[in-house]
């Protein structure tokens, strides 16, 4: 009866332990001396190779020692979109490397994590899918560093879909809604042709598009020198670069993007008060800058 009951108690104390286990936003591969060329084209031969779809790079605030590779799955991208709200933002995922000194740190989004966020209570249904997307990323970067350590902060996993900076503060069924058209197609035309044109200095990094269930994402660079990643990238952290680009979604006919003061506070769960306050201006600044491109 004895051996019975330690047995339960044992059961019961790792299934809470995994529960409340803490998950980081991103993952460093490891350290290369090579060119940011050469990584850059190794870091996409190897995700090719293992039957990712690259959808698109770009150096965030135009800085040659930052960039930022996007890609995704067939089956990611198939699953994501199932989940109504907003699902498709977790289609794309990315990796991101940082030269300093001489070395490219390779770094990459943790799926574990953001997808728990983006994909809300829906996560457990499609969390097969979910964790090989994550096995078969480690799988496919493993030939350019073996460290895979987690870093940027952390958050427990069973907390990460109901995550908010503080009190008061934005959570992700808080969107911004940016425009409202008279048809998904209307949507689309207007913000690809305003992308096309750098309106309101942005840069398109990469799109996502369902024509079927009519949601589209888009992957945009802020290129402003007074307000945009030249802004506020050097006060929040360049180390986390794999967070950008910055992201809208149109679903039907409605554009929406996750609010600023949880996406980056999402993309950054170590900052401190005094830092983010450094950046107060920010999400608005975001928020004007997309509301532009969506008109």
């Amino acid at each position: 009866m004895k051996k019975l009951i330690f047995s339960s108690i044992t059961i019961i104390l790792f299934s809470l332990s995994v529960f409340a286990q803490d998950i980081a936003p991103y993952i460093k591969v490891g350290e290369t001396t090579n060119s940011m060329q050469q990584t850059s084209e190794a870091v996409i031969n190897a995700l090719q190779n293992n039957s990712f779809t690259i959808l698109g790079k770009y150096n965030p605030e135009n800085k040659n020692n930052l960039q930022v590779i996007v890609f995704t799955s067939t089956d990611l991208k198939n699953t994501v979109v199932k989940v109504s709200d907003r699902g498709a933002l977790g289609a794309a995922f990315k990796v991101g490397l940082v030269e300093k000194d001489g070395k490219i740190t390779i770094s990459y989004t943790n799926p574990d994590y953001f997808l728990r966020a983006y994909m809300q209570n829906n996560y457990v249904t499609f969390k097969s899918v979910f964790q090989k997307f994550s096995a078969d990323v480690k799988t496919a970067l493993a030939t350019l560093g073996n460290e895979f350590k987690p870093f940027g902060g952390t958050i427990a996993a069973n907390k990460i879909k109901k995550y908010h900076y503080k009190i008061m503060m934005p959570y992700f069924t808080d969107p911004v809604e940016l425009n409202e058209y008279s048809s998904f197609e209307e949507g689309l035309k207007i913000i690809e042709n305003n992308l096309k044109n750098h309106k309101s200095n942005t840069v398109l990094v990469y799109k996502v598009i369902y024509p079927k269930e009519k949601v589209a994402v888009f992957g945009i660079g802020l290129q402003s020198k007074e307000d945009g990643e030249s802004y506020f990238l050097p006060k929040i952290g360049e180390e986390n670069i794999a967070a950008m680009p910055y992201e809208i979604i149109l679903q039907g006919k409605t554009v929406t993007m996750l609010h600023g003061k949880y996406r980056l506070a999402l993309s950054w769960p170590e900052l401190s008060m005094g830092t983010f306050m450094k950046i107060m201006s920010t999400p608005g600044d975001i928020e004007d800058t997309l509301e532009a491109v969506c008109k």
